[in-house]
């Protein structure tokens, strides 16, 4: 059997009932890319308190069975409470049962250095979690592009480059791609603030952004953009997935 990798589910409603669910392109891109097995996580079930329901979860249990943790991207932001944020609009769309999840799950896997890949909203929740904060609309920042996917286009033109990320010398991400700068596509509105102590910036927008993080000791790459979009056909993307595959099947051989 292929080593497992952890995927939590976003919730939505479709015909008002809850789906828990995950992005075909992110299935594929680990089945393939990384050459792993996907094992879908559902979100911890709604309730009034969330907080026991975290407690609940057996979350230790799903790491044994794992050997890597795979956080994809989704239209709903990290609750603004979590990194300190009250002037977040009420109306900014949220997946309360993501967040629930996710975070426990994050905390321990760092902790247990089990690889983690984290895409789009996955960097953001990674920021999140080890202390630092978000922008929770980075084009009404001074000095900032909107980094938001346009209305009207097509999936394709909407995964299209966007812009080129400027990589960190020295870093994880330089070591994967072997190249100063390339460009990618960009669908988010939420972007780092301030960042987590512990983390490493490892890619950079022109304008500023930080576009892909690392940490030391352990493999965990976060990035902004979507490198599971067509991954097969862009070479960092490829790039990207074989090595979270690599690290994956490390720790599995080491168990």
């Amino acid at each position: 059997m292929r080593p497992l990798v952890l995927v939590p589910c976003d919730v939505k409603h479709v015909e008002g009932h809850p789906f828990h669910g995950v992005g075909e392109k992110y299935i594929n891109a680990v089945s393939h890319g990384a050459g792993v097995q996907a094992l879908l996580v559902p979100g911890i079930g709604a309730g009034q308190d969330l907080l026991s329901l975290e407690q609940d979860t057996d979350i230790d249990g799903l790491l044994d069975l794992a050997q890597g943790l795979f956080l994809t991207g989704s239209v709903s932001n990290v609750e603004p409470g979590r990194y300190g944020n009250s002037d977040a609009p009420a109306d900014i769309k949220q997946d309360h049962q993501r967040d629930a999840t996710v975070f426990p799950l994050l905390a321990r896997a760092i902790a247990r250095k089990i690889p983690i890949l984290a895409v789009c909203r996955g960097i953001q929740e990674l920021n999140v979690a080890i202390g630092g904060t978000l922008y929770h609309a980075v084009h009404e920042q001074p000095g900032y592009a909107d980094h938001r996917e346009q209305d009207g286009l097509s999936r394709e033109e909407l995964y299209a480059p966007a812009h080129d990320v400027d990589v960190v010398a020295g870093g994880l991400l330089e070591q994967i791609v072997d190249a100063p700068s390339f460009a990618v596509n960009s669908l988010h509105a939420q972007a780092i603030a301030i960042l987590a102590p512990g983390l490493r910036a490892e890619a950079i927008s022109k304008d500023g952004v930080i576009e892909a993080v690392s940490k030391d000791g352990q493999f965990l790459l976060g990035v902004q953009w979507h490198p599971e979009w067509a991954f097969a056909d862009n070479p960092q993307s490829k790039a990207i997935f074989a090595a979270f595959g690599q690290a994956v099947r490390r720790l599995a051989a080491n168990r």
